[in-house]
């Protein structure tokens, strides 16, 4: 998406970290973020820049939110204001509401919130419409599908070929489930769009949703939507993700942490293809594609009776596994190549070379982290690089190759990740987005490998 065709957000919060932390997550998206921490700074850039969306903390340094609020309508009538509260009492959500407000968010709120959140307002429907019209103008749909799909998909090796053509044969398939399968790094929903761009579905919505990190007393509000007044906090009437894509795709990724008992609900909508939104008893019928995504071994969870057999025979109606970078190395190349380019354009350091002494450490490096680990130690690099050529000091890999046992299984692996973990949360200062960051993963994957590994963090190490 070129950069006038991206959504642009200000971010209002005295927050200077929560700012600078929402601001990070929106970096590389579809969306351009701007930051202020005071309403004088706010209003400046409201000023100087035709935004979008506006996220708006109620408390801020001498002066109400709601007052900003009502500013904003007056003056920017088509903005859209999204409220942000680490108090959320209900008359406040009232006035916000009443006052212009599209949606309200309690602190602390996860990623997925307000990205959803994001995605259902009128000012995102419509830009979405937009850049599709100029798509069909411009016969940018009508280009050779191969071509168009070979931007994302990068790899020279026949692992990674044949799971490019297993992508385009479920694509060809649009009603039918698709189970994804790899290591956390791997690129399983980079292949789940592939998918859905691929298909007859690709004009409408690709929802992606981490299923284990919507919280117990969301479930069905978030999946099935709700009716204004039907719980508390339900100040407006909401689509949930089976309604909103409709003719499109839902990306259930992290799938073999989801609760059991929305496992049963989402089998039975996946099945009839209708669903009922809390608080209404009329039935709506929605037609949608899943496509799963898990790094754990599903079948294991099945056996422990933490994952409905039912649902799974449901779900994988074509299965695609990614086998994970280490064992696909021919791909390593190819991959550092476009990372490197892609971050020379964004960076503006034309002309970078790569000095051998690299390719072959990263070679003999295991990445634990698989493909978003080498994204990320590539971005570090190119930032780090005072010359025109990336050098191994810019990498900082440790060139050994994990130890086997006689069976060939991987002895230190377990180790190693642990090692790792630790070393980013130290030089992170025990700051989890931090650390996930520079480990190139999300902040929900590092908790779970935190608790998979028993890793916590004493107070004095705050």
């Amino acid at each position: 998406m070129a950069i006038q065709d991206k959504i642009k957000i200000l971010i209002l919060d005295d927050e200077k970290q929560f700012t600078e932390e929402l601001s990070g997550f929106f970096q590389g998206s579809e969306y351009e973020s701007y930051e202020a921490n005071t309403a004088t700074e706010g209003k400046k850039i409201l000023n100087n820049n035709e935004i979008d969306l506006l996220i708006l903390d109620v408390r801020l340094p001498g002066v109400n939110g709601l007052d900003i609020l009502k500013e904003v309508k007056i003056h920017y009538p088509r903005m859209e204001v999204i409220i942000i509260s680490a108090h959320g009492d209900m008359d406040t959500v009232i006035k916000a509401m009443r006052l212009g407000a599209f949606d309200y968010l309690r602190k602390p709120f996860r990623y997925i919130d307000i990205q959803i959140a994001i995605e259902r307002t009128q000012k995102y429907l419509q830009m979405h419409r937009r850049l599709k019209q100029m798509e069909e103008r411009n016969s940018l749909i009508s280009k050779n599908l191969e071509e168009k799909i070979d931007r994302k998909f990068i790899g020279v090796s026949p692992q990674i070929r044949e799971v490019y053509e297993q992508a385009i044969t479920a694509a060809n398939y649009p009603d039918s489930n698709v189970l994804i399968t790899g290591e956390s790094g791997t690129g399983k929903e980079n292949i789940a769009r592939i998918i859905h761009y691929s298909s007859v579905r690709k004009d409408h919505i690709f929802c992606a949703v981490n299923s284990s990190a919507i919280s117990e007393s969301l479930l069905e509000s978030e999946f099935f939507g709700h009716k204004k007044g039907s719980f508390t906090g339900a100040v407006i009437d909401k689509m949930g993700f089976f309604e909103v894509c409709n003719g499109g795709t839902l990306f259930l990724d992290e799938i073999a942490d989801m609760p059991l008992n929305l496992q049963a609900k989402i089998l039975r909508a996946t099945e009839e293809k209708v669903i009922t939104r809390v608080g209404e008893t009329n039935q709506i019928h929605t037609d949608f594609r899943i496509i799963s995504a898990t790094n754990q071994d599903i079948n294991k969870r099945v056996e422990k009776k933490k994952f409905r057999l039912d649902l799974l025979h449901r779900l994988n109606t074509l299965e695609i596994h990614i086998p994970a970078l280490h064992e696909r190395p021919e791909d390593i190349k190819p991959l550092l190549l476009h990372f490197v380019n892609l971050y020379a354009t964004r960076f503006n350091k034309p002309n970078l070379r790569i000095s051998r002494e690299v390719y072959d450490a990263l070679l003999k490096y295991n990445f634990p982290g698989n493909v978003r680990e080498l994204r990320n130690m590539t971005e570090r690099a190119i930032i780090l690089c005072k010359g025109s050529l990336l050098e191994i000091k810019d990498f900082p890999v440790k060139p050994q190759k994990v130890s086997a046992d006689e069976n060939g299984n991987s002895v230190n692996l377990r180790m190693y990740e642990i090692s790792l973990l630790r070393k980013a949360l130290r030089r992170a200062k025990f700051n989890l987005q931090a650390a996930a960051n520079a480990l190139g993963i999300h902040r929900d994957a590092l908790s779970r490998k935190m608790k998979k590994y028993n890793i916590t963090i004493s107070k004095t190490e705050r």
